[in-house]
Protein backbone atom coordinates (compact mmCIF):
# COMPACT_ATOMS: atom_id res chain seq x y z
CA UNK A 1 0.00 0.00 0.00
CA UNK A 2 1.60 3.61 -0.66
CA UNK A 3 2.98 5.23 2.22
CA UNK A 4 0.50 8.04 1.42
CA UNK A 5 -2.63 6.57 1.88
CA UNK A 6 -1.72 4.17 4.64
CA UNK A 7 -3.99 4.16 7.70
CA UNK A 8 -2.58 5.81 10.71
CA UNK A 9 -5.75 6.34 12.85
CA UNK A 10 -5.90 7.83 16.57
CA UNK A 11 -4.57 5.95 19.27
CA UNK A 12 -1.99 4.78 20.94
CA UNK A 13 1.67 3.96 18.33
CA UNK A 14 1.97 1.31 17.21
CA UNK A 15 5.12 -0.85 17.39
CA UNK A 16 5.75 -4.10 15.32
CA UNK A 17 8.46 -6.13 16.73
CA UNK A 18 10.51 -8.79 14.08
CA UNK A 19 12.68 -11.22 15.55
CA UNK A 20 13.41 -15.12 14.93
CA UNK A 21 13.24 -15.58 18.61
CA UNK A 22 9.58 -16.05 20.13
CA UNK A 23 10.66 -15.63 23.50
CA UNK A 24 12.08 -12.11 22.97
CA UNK A 25 8.81 -11.16 20.53
CA UNK A 26 6.97 -11.93 23.68
CA UNK A 27 8.87 -10.35 26.45
CA UNK A 28 8.83 -7.12 24.04
CA UNK A 29 5.48 -7.14 23.26
CA UNK A 30 4.24 -7.50 26.68
CA UNK A 31 6.40 -4.68 28.49
CA UNK A 32 5.69 -2.61 25.20
CA UNK A 33 1.94 -3.19 25.76
CA UNK A 34 2.01 -2.29 29.17
CA UNK A 35 3.91 0.94 28.80
CA UNK A 36 1.27 2.37 26.53
CA UNK A 37 1.83 0.77 22.85
CA UNK A 38 0.05 -1.24 20.52
CA UNK A 39 1.99 -4.06 19.61
CA UNK A 40 2.46 -7.20 16.68
CA UNK A 41 5.27 -8.90 16.08
CA UNK A 42 6.73 -10.72 13.01
CA UNK A 43 9.18 -14.33 13.06
CA UNK A 44 11.62 -12.82 9.64
CA UNK A 45 12.02 -9.94 7.57
CA UNK A 46 9.18 -10.85 4.75
CA UNK A 47 6.48 -11.68 7.21
CA UNK A 48 7.39 -7.66 8.58
CA UNK A 49 6.73 -6.87 5.04
CA UNK A 50 3.55 -8.10 4.99
CA UNK A 51 2.59 -7.08 8.99
CA UNK A 52 4.13 -3.30 7.76
CA UNK A 53 1.66 -3.08 5.32
CA UNK A 54 -1.40 -3.97 7.18
CA UNK A 55 -0.78 -3.00 10.69
CA UNK A 56 0.85 0.63 9.76
CA UNK A 57 3.34 0.87 12.42
CA UNK A 58 4.94 3.89 13.66
CA UNK A 59 8.12 2.04 15.13
CA UNK A 60 9.64 -1.41 13.78
CA UNK A 61 12.21 -3.29 16.25
CA UNK A 62 13.56 -5.56 14.27
CA UNK A 63 16.37 -8.02 14.99
CA UNK A 64 19.61 -7.95 12.29
CA UNK A 65 19.61 -12.05 11.97
CA UNK A 66 17.05 -13.43 11.06
CA UNK A 67 16.10 -16.25 8.18
CA UNK A 68 14.55 -15.34 4.53
CA UNK A 69 15.52 -11.77 4.81
CA UNK A 70 17.79 -10.25 7.49
CA UNK A 71 17.36 -7.01 9.66
CA UNK A 72 19.83 -5.03 7.46
CA UNK A 73 18.03 -5.60 3.90
CA UNK A 74 14.87 -5.10 6.14
CA UNK A 75 15.94 -1.92 7.23
CA UNK A 76 17.22 -0.57 3.83
CA UNK A 77 13.41 -1.65 2.25
CA UNK A 78 11.64 0.29 5.01
CA UNK A 79 13.85 3.46 5.49
CA UNK A 80 12.04 4.96 2.69
CA UNK A 81 8.90 6.13 4.84
CA UNK A 82 9.88 9.28 6.94
CA UNK A 83 7.19 8.92 9.37
CA UNK A 84 8.15 4.97 9.88
CA UNK A 85 11.16 4.57 12.56
CA UNK A 86 13.56 1.57 12.75
CA UNK A 87 15.54 0.81 15.33
CA UNK A 88 17.64 -2.56 15.35
CA UNK A 89 18.18 -4.69 17.72
CA UNK A 90 21.11 -7.21 17.71
CA UNK A 91 23.95 -9.30 19.66
CA UNK A 92 26.03 -7.79 17.02
CA UNK A 93 27.40 -4.50 19.05
CA UNK A 94 30.79 -3.91 17.08
CA UNK A 95 31.10 -0.41 16.20
CA UNK A 96 31.57 -0.95 12.07
CA UNK A 97 27.78 -3.16 12.61
CA UNK A 98 26.16 -0.29 14.43
CA UNK A 99 27.09 2.39 11.87
CA UNK A 100 26.39 -0.23 8.80
CA UNK A 101 22.93 -0.10 10.60
CA UNK A 102 22.79 3.56 10.61
CA UNK A 103 23.84 3.88 7.13
CA UNK A 104 20.95 1.68 5.85
CA UNK A 105 18.21 3.85 7.40
CA UNK A 106 18.23 2.71 11.11
CA UNK A 107 17.27 5.50 13.47
CA UNK A 108 19.05 3.70 16.30
CA UNK A 109 20.74 0.78 17.03
CA UNK A 110 20.49 -1.03 20.22
CA UNK A 111 22.89 -4.22 21.63
CA UNK A 112 21.83 -7.21 23.29
CA UNK A 113 21.31 -8.03 25.79
CA UNK A 114 19.86 -4.97 27.04
CA UNK A 115 17.51 -3.19 29.54
CA UNK A 116 14.26 -2.79 28.41
CA UNK A 117 13.36 0.94 30.07
CA UNK A 118 16.33 1.97 27.59
CA UNK A 119 14.78 -0.10 24.45
CA UNK A 120 11.39 2.04 25.86
CA UNK A 121 13.15 5.41 25.94
CA UNK A 122 14.71 4.66 22.37
CA UNK A 123 11.05 4.25 20.93
CA UNK A 124 9.82 7.64 22.50
CA UNK A 125 12.58 9.38 21.33
CA UNK A 126 12.30 7.49 17.56
CA UNK A 127 8.44 8.39 17.93
CA UNK A 128 9.55 12.44 18.79
CA UNK A 129 12.15 12.31 15.99
CA UNK A 130 9.99 10.92 13.40
CA UNK A 131 6.52 12.52 14.48
CA UNK A 132 6.95 15.48 16.16
CA UNK A 133 3.08 15.98 16.68
CA UNK A 134 3.89 12.92 19.10
CA UNK A 135 4.99 16.12 21.17
CA UNK A 136 2.10 18.54 20.93
CA UNK A 137 1.00 19.40 24.39
CA UNK A 138 -3.16 19.15 24.77
CA UNK A 139 -4.72 21.61 26.89
CA UNK A 140 -8.62 21.16 28.31
CA UNK A 141 -9.16 24.01 30.34
CA UNK A 142 -6.55 24.04 33.23
CA UNK A 143 -6.04 20.66 32.08
CA UNK A 144 -2.44 20.23 30.62
CA UNK A 145 -0.96 16.93 28.82
CA UNK A 146 2.69 17.30 27.36
CA UNK A 147 2.92 13.86 25.19
CA UNK A 148 7.01 14.55 24.66
CA UNK A 149 7.87 14.43 28.25
CA UNK A 150 4.57 12.58 28.79
CA UNK A 151 3.79 15.02 31.99
CA UNK A 152 0.43 16.48 32.91
CA UNK A 153 -0.46 19.22 35.05
CA UNK A 154 -3.86 20.69 36.37
CA UNK A 155 -3.99 24.37 37.53
CA UNK A 156 -0.26 24.49 37.45
CA UNK A 157 0.40 21.29 39.48
CA UNK A 158 2.02 18.05 37.94
CA UNK A 159 -0.52 15.38 38.36
CA UNK A 160 1.40 12.23 38.77
CA UNK A 161 -0.28 9.27 35.98
CA UNK A 162 0.48 5.74 35.25
CA UNK A 163 1.74 5.35 31.43
CA UNK A 164 -2.23 3.58 30.83
CA UNK A 165 -3.74 6.48 32.45
CA UNK A 166 -1.42 8.96 30.39
CA UNK A 167 -2.88 7.08 27.12
CA UNK A 168 -6.36 6.81 27.87
CA UNK A 169 -5.95 10.65 29.47
CA UNK A 170 -4.17 11.52 26.17
CA UNK A 171 -7.04 9.87 24.18
CA UNK A 172 -9.84 11.74 25.83
CA UNK A 173 -8.23 15.05 25.06
CA UNK A 174 -7.59 14.34 21.60
CA UNK A 175 -11.16 14.02 20.97
CA UNK A 176 -12.86 16.67 23.36
CA UNK A 177 -15.93 17.08 23.38
CA UNK A 178 -17.12 14.24 21.53
CA UNK A 179 -18.82 11.24 23.44
CA UNK A 180 -16.65 7.88 23.26
CA UNK A 181 -17.97 4.39 23.03
CA UNK A 182 -16.60 2.37 25.68
CA UNK A 183 -14.93 -0.39 22.81
CA UNK A 184 -13.49 2.71 21.18
CA UNK A 185 -11.55 3.50 24.43
CA UNK A 186 -10.70 0.15 25.24
CA UNK A 187 -9.58 -0.23 21.34
CA UNK A 188 -7.51 3.10 21.13
CA UNK A 189 -5.69 2.86 24.51
CA UNK A 190 -5.95 -1.23 25.35
CA UNK A 191 -5.36 -2.12 21.81
CA UNK A 192 -7.56 -4.18 19.24
CA UNK A 193 -7.03 -7.41 20.73
CA UNK A 194 -7.82 -6.76 24.28
CA UNK A 195 -9.57 -9.75 25.58
CA UNK A 196 -9.61 -8.57 29.28
CA UNK A 197 -11.96 -7.46 32.13
CA UNK A 198 -14.14 -4.20 30.82
CA UNK A 199 -13.95 -3.26 34.05
CA UNK A 200 -10.39 -1.96 32.75
CA UNK A 201 -11.73 1.31 31.11
CA UNK A 202 -13.89 1.78 34.52
CA UNK A 203 -11.15 1.12 36.66
CA UNK A 204 -8.94 3.85 35.00
CA UNK A 205 -11.31 6.22 34.43
CA UNK A 206 -11.85 6.09 38.55
CA UNK A 207 -8.26 6.41 39.12
CA UNK A 208 -7.90 9.57 36.87
CA UNK A 209 -10.82 11.76 38.58
CA UNK A 210 -9.37 10.64 41.51
CA UNK A 211 -6.05 12.14 40.62
CA UNK A 212 -7.45 15.33 38.91
CA UNK A 213 -9.68 15.42 41.82
CA UNK A 214 -12.75 15.92 39.60
CA UNK A 215 -14.81 14.42 42.62
CA UNK A 216 -18.05 16.10 40.55
CA UNK A 217 -17.55 14.16 37.24
CA UNK A 218 -18.15 17.61 35.42
CA UNK A 219 -14.26 16.93 33.85
CA UNK A 220 -14.68 13.32 32.75
CA UNK A 221 -18.07 12.81 32.33
CA UNK A 222 -19.97 9.35 31.68
CA UNK A 223 -22.47 8.88 29.11
CA UNK A 224 -25.02 6.49 30.60
CA UNK A 225 -25.01 3.27 28.35
CA UNK A 226 -22.50 4.77 25.71
CA UNK A 227 -19.07 5.66 27.71
CA UNK A 228 -17.35 8.80 28.01
CA UNK A 229 -16.74 12.59 27.26
CA UNK A 230 -14.01 14.84 28.43
CA UNK A 231 -15.92 18.35 28.62
CA UNK A 232 -15.25 20.59 25.79
CA UNK A 233 -14.65 23.92 28.06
Amino acid sequence: MPDEVRDRRPGPPRVLVVDDEPAITDFIKLGLTREGFEVETAADGRAALTAVDRFAPDVVVLDVMMPRMDGIELTKVLAGDPRRGLVILSARDETQDRIHGLDVGADDYLGKPFEFSELVARVRSVLRRRQPEQAAVLRAGSLELDRGTRKVRRDGEEVELSSREFDLLAYLMEHRGEVLHRDRLLNAVWGVSFYGDENNLEVYVRYLRLKLTDTDRQLIQTVRGVGYRLAAD
